[in-house]
This record gives C-alpha cells, structure tokens and sequence, in this order.
C-alpha cells in the first residue's frame, strides 16, 4: 500500500514471560513451534501490500537480528523500502533522560524514517501479538473518516478491562474517551494496540504538546483523543496478546483444537517466518502421538498428547509429554514425564525426571499474579537432573545445571537460578 509506512514496536523485555525473554525480547518468542510472535504483524504488513517497515528494538535485539537478518521470508529485502531494524540510541551524551523510556519515546527517536519515507500514514503496531489483520481495510477506515489517528479495537469482557487501553466511542465511531488500563469502565471495546496515525501529526505531536510524553497508551492517546479526530476500527477476528506466561500457553494450545480459531494453514494469508532446515517427523513403532502440533525434526519414540513440539525436539523411548509447550532442540530422556510445563529451547530432561507434579498450584512467590496456573517453566540450556520431580509453579532459570538442584525435589511454587540468571 503505497504512502504507508510501519513501525513495529518490538523491544519489549516482556516480563510477563518470566524466564521465556530473559536471553530474547518477547516478539523473538518461538510460538506454535516453528515461529517466532514478531512473524505475525510482519506477514500481516507483507499480505497488506505494505512494503516499506521499521522493527523498533530495545532490549536484547540479537535473537530479532538473527531472525529476521534481510527479510528474506517476507519478501522485504527490497533495495526500496523493505524492512529495517532500528536499534535505540542516546541522542545527547551529556544529558539524563536521553533514553527511550517507552513506546512513544521510541517513534519520537525515529521520526527521520518517518519522514525520509515519505509516508502520508504511519501503521504503529505492538511486536508481541498473535493475529491475521489485512490492514488495508484499517487505513481505508481511517482515511475515509479523514482521522488524525485510528486505534483497532475489541470487544473484552468486563473482566479484562483493567489489562488494556478501553475507549467510548459515539455513534460514529469516533473516539470520545481513552482511559488505560481503568480499575472500573462502562466501556467494553479495547485498544489493540494497532494504530494509524497521520504522519505530518504524529511528528508535531511527538516534538511539540507530547514531546514529554514516552507512552502511547498512558499519556499521548487521552490527550490527542480530547483535540484531534479519532476514531475506533472494530476488529471481529482472531487476536492474543501473548505478553504473560498464562496467555502465551493458552494461545498455543488453543490451535490444538479440531477447528482452531487461529489458522496457520490458510493459503490466502501465509505466515511466513526463517525456518533452520530439519528432516520430516520421525515417528518410531512405539510412539503415541494424540491432538499435537509438531514440527519438522522432532523425532517421536515415546508419547505425546496435546502438546506444542518444536523443530529438532527428541522424546525418547518411555517418556511421555502432556499439554505442554516443548521448543527447539529440547530432548526429553527414557522414561521422564512433563506434564502442562513450557521447556524452552536446547533443555534437556534427564530419565525418570518428572516436570509438572501434583495438583498444588502454590503461586510463585516472585510473580504470584502470573505464575498461579499451574503451568511449570524452564530457561534455555538447562538440564534437569535424572529421577527429578519439579511441582506446579516452578521456574527453572536459564543454564541451569544438575548440579543447581539442592536435591531431586523442587516443590509447587518455586524456583532455581531465576530471576537472578537472567543474562
């Protein structure tokens, strides 16, 4: 789409996923095996016809680098526009404050690329959800309603108000009330964190009334809804903000489902990501394989149910994994069980190790909000002692070694090398 350029918002540390973005940000996250979350609004924006994109990075951004390099899968590696990475800089070395401090500090940094695009529109999207959006149909929205800016909303349930940015609308659409994250609020239609802005707005905007401002949703968008024209695009499909342990499991697991609400196999809208090249499947004589989404290279010897099986995954003979997420390279040993945990990639389950014991969902003290589903997780490159039982709740850091383990049992609620192993 031409006079259209995107800045995605990608340099979340993504907190809410506890030991999962303490090497990676959270867009960089494996998501229904072979992908990464960040593949999403960049396969949005190439199905669009939306050529020209900034990736907005902060926190961590090799894993992004490394992944989306030229932008090849995308179709962005074009000598015009294609995609870019932008990383943050300081702009004055001899003055405080001169970081990016959030979402709005990250355009205001970058509004040369705005304006060396020549974009009549600037898309500004969040790295961190899952969906299929064709944001053609938003910025004919938005320029029909000849807006200065146009937020993507949802219908959500009274009880998830307080999570997002909520907006009261007239009978126009138009935006007359924008209150972020609201304890209480007669409105129903959520921020998606999908905008459209006019360009030549958001660059006055951003270096004049809002040049204090470093939050989109906190400090910029009350203040534009009460002077300028803005208007609410509703949007009826599938969308997940997968930011928090819980909703990131939940997501994957939903596309286990007969007719899953997310289709990763629609030919009219490909998600494209970098794939490593690996062997099909291999399945042995022995192996049980019930309602999984698996991924080239796993090799299945022993049982898998309900369960997210990344590329290179090995279960071997005896062992059984439940409804659970297991990423790249993990190998789960002879006759270990994990049960409704999230092992990251290149993990190793020693034989007999139990993952996900019990039905005590103590919380984890560390993130007691997050952490209370039950749901067990293990960093990058740790190794879990043969006949090991780890409970409900645990977090497992990154590089975690046998020899970490005080003894072969971790009780519901607890945790070994995090948050402190993080880097």
């Amino acid at each position: 789409m031409n006079n259209v350029i995107a800045m995605i918002l990608a340099g979340g540390a993504g907190p809410g996923l506890a030991v999962l973005t303490a090497r990676r940000p959270e867009s960089a996250t494996p998501f229904a095996g072979k992908y990464r979350v960040i593949d999403f609004p960049l396969s949005n924006c190439v199905n669009s016809e939306i050529y020209n994109v900034a990736v907005l990075t902060q926190y961590m951004p090799r894993p992004l680098n490394e992944h989306i390099r030229s932008g090849k899968p995308w179709d962005l590696d074009r000598s015009s526009g294609g995609v870019r990475l932008l990383q943050p800089y300081q702009t004055h070395p001899h003055e405080e404050g001169v970081w990016e401090k959030g979402s709005a500090d990250a355009l205001r940094f970058n509004l040369d690329v705005v304006a060396e695009s020549g974009a009549s529109d600037v898309l500004v999207l969040s790295g961190n959800h899952i969906y299929k959006m064709n944001y053609q149909h938003l910025i004919e929205f938005h320029r029909s309603h000849k807006a200065d800016v146009t937020i993507a909303v949802r219908p959500v349930s009274p009880h998830q108000t307080y999570r997002y940015g909520m907006v009261a609308t007239d009978s126009e659409g138009r935006i007359l009330r924008f209150e972020e994250k609201p304890r209480r609020t007669r409105s129903n239609l959520a921020s998606m964190g999908i905008y459209v802005f006019n360009a030549d707005l958001l660059g006055d905007w951003l270096r004049g009334p809002g040049k204090n401002s470093h939050d989109l949703g906190g400090e910029v968008l009350p203040r534009l809804v009460k002077q300028k024209r803005v208007y609410a695009y509703e949007f009826e499909g599938y969308w997940a903000n997968v930011g928090a342990a819980p909703a990131y499991y939940e997501a994957n697991m939903a596309l286990l489902a007969d007719i899953p609400a997310l289709d990763l196999n629609d030919p009219h809208w490909t998600i494209h990501t970098h794939s490593e090249q690996y062997p099909p499947v291999l399945f042995s004589e022995e192996a049980q394989a019930r309602m999984n989404l698996l991924s080239d290279g796993a090799r299945i010897l022993g049982q898998v149910t309900r369960s997210v099986i990344g590329p290179g995954v090995i279960i071997e003979p005896g062992a059984v994994v439940t409804d659970s997420i297991i990423m790249n390279d993990t190998v789960i040993k002879s006759g270990a069980a994990v049960d409704r945990a999230i092992l990251d990639r290149d993990v190793v389950v020693g034989a007999n190790a139990r993952v996900g014991v019990g039905e005590d969902n103590i919380p984890n003290p560390v993130m007691p909000d997050i952490l209370n589903t039950g749901i067990t997780l293990v960093g990058q490159k740790s190794r879990i002692p043969e006949d090991a039982r780890l409970g409900r709740n645990v977090v497992i850091g990154v590089d975690v070694s046998e020899a970490d383990f005080p003894g072969q049992d971790v009780p519901s609620g607890a945790g070994i090398g995090w948050p402190e192993r993080t880097a």
